[in-house]
């Protein structure tokens, strides 16, 4: 069985894996990772809501650790400060300043596809789906663009800070490349507080509840996060759709002809290809799942993935349906810790994608492709998508 997890990690096509830990193990204890595993959706649902009993603020038997960026950040805090923590970032980063961002998505989109639209053949991952959020995320925080590529560097050795099991690897995050996008970032902040200027970190300086401003740690907290989780969903949700749209060209003919359709391929592809897997959650007293009784401090994980390929909430799962309706998927979690960003990824794939169907008539993958899984626990993505295409 320790096996069939590494597969799930590692494989390409892991959902008919998934399948069987639904049917087969669908609470499935590792005790060599001293990890509890929950795959049917009503059971990751559960674990995304409840917060009172599987808690994102505890690391196994100890609290996360408060000089840790990740652990000051939004995503592992749990209520009353979680509630606190949202409500600041939520000032900064309102629908109405996302909304504002279309005319420089779509300026970003068109520029990277009038140099990748030239040959015959592109990079879906490399040309477009990569740059696009970085700038983006970079412009939102005032950083140069000359740092860009040590914006992608850093948010890639976070992604892949994970074991080969199902462990935050925090050696690998207190390491010399975690040092050093702290320190930029600190270097940033304290620039932002000598003089405000009109970004993303300035506003987050500005925002208060009852008096109480976000702490430095906790600000660092979000900046690492942001470019974390912004980048890599976004850049993996554009990859997933094209992957999926050339295993079935009739659904790119399809959007072509219905492109008021693409909104809802999105919400498709999210639970088809959910761009993160799985989330961690810690047990805060003994509970069941499922005739299992689980320990408390003990480390579950939610598989997203899996759950979004429940046949007991989605009929027919394995097929792409971009007119599914409704579409209750978990891609951006469920309950408090629904990503924040959601609009923001859903806006950048909508520009992208769009773009490309009115620029693409039809394409495929290059005949030379060979498709390879990013080495990530928690996200699902490509490393590379070569197309060939008519324009």
């Amino acid at each position: 069985m320790n096996s069939l997890l590494v597969d799930i990690e590692q494989n390409l096509d892991p959902f008919p894996l998934y399948e069987t830990m639904r049917q087969s193990y669908p609470v499935y204890h590792d005790p060599q990772r001293s990890s509890w595993h929950v795959f049917r959706y009503k059971d990751v649902m559960r674990v995304l809501s409840d917060y009172a009993t599987f808690s994102s603020q505890f690391r196994g038997s100890e609290p996360a650790d408060p000089s840790s960026p990740f652990s000051a950040s939004i995503i592992s805090s749990d209520p009353p400060r979680h509630h606190q923590l949202r409500s600041l970032v939520a000032q900064a980063f309102t629908p109405h300043a996302v909304e504002a961002l279309v005319p420089r998505i779509t300026e970003i989109v068109s520029e990277r596809l009038d140099r990748a639209l030239t040959s015959g053949r592109m990079d879906v991952i490399q040309d477009l789906g990569y740059p696009l959020p970085v700038i983006v995320i970079a412009e939102l925080l005032g950083i140069p663009s000359q740092d860009l590529q040590r914006f992608k560097h850093w948010s890639d050795y976070a992604v892949h800070a994970t074991d080969s099991g199902t462990r935050i690897d925090h050696e690998r995050f207190s390491g010399s490349e975690m040092m050093e996008m702290g320190q930029y970032f600190l270097a940033t902040i304290e620039k932002r507080r000598q003089v405000a200027g009109d970004d993303l970190i300035s506003r987050l300086l500005k925002a208060s509840i009852h008096g109480e401003h976000l702490n430095q740690m906790e600000l660092l907290g979000f900046c690492v996060l942001l470019l974390v989780a912004g980048n890599e969903t976004t850049t993996n949700l554009i990859g997933n759709a094209m992957a999926a749209f050339a295993e079935q060209p009739e659904v790119w003919e399809s959007l072509r002809a219905r492109p008021e359709l693409l909104p809802q391929a999105i919400e498709e592809v999210l639970r088809y290809r959910s761009p993160v897997q799985a989330m961690f959650r810690t047990t805060t007293g003994e509970v069941k799942i499922d005739h299992q009784t689980i320990p408390a401090r003990a480390q579950v994980v939610a598989w997203i993935g899996s759950a979004n390929h429940d046949s007991a909430q989605f009929h027919e799962p394995a097929r792409l349906d971009i007119k599914r309706s409704p579409n209750h998927h978990l891609a951006f979690g469920h309950g408090i810790h629904f990503c924040l960003g959601a609009p923001l990824a859903r806006l950048e794939a909508r520009i992208a994608l769009g773009a490309m169907l009115e620029r693409i008539k039809r394409f495929s993958l290059a005949p030379d492709a060979s498709l390879e899984r990013q080495a990530s626990l928690i996200v699902y993505g490509l490393r590379s998508l070569p197309i060939t295409y008519a324009l």
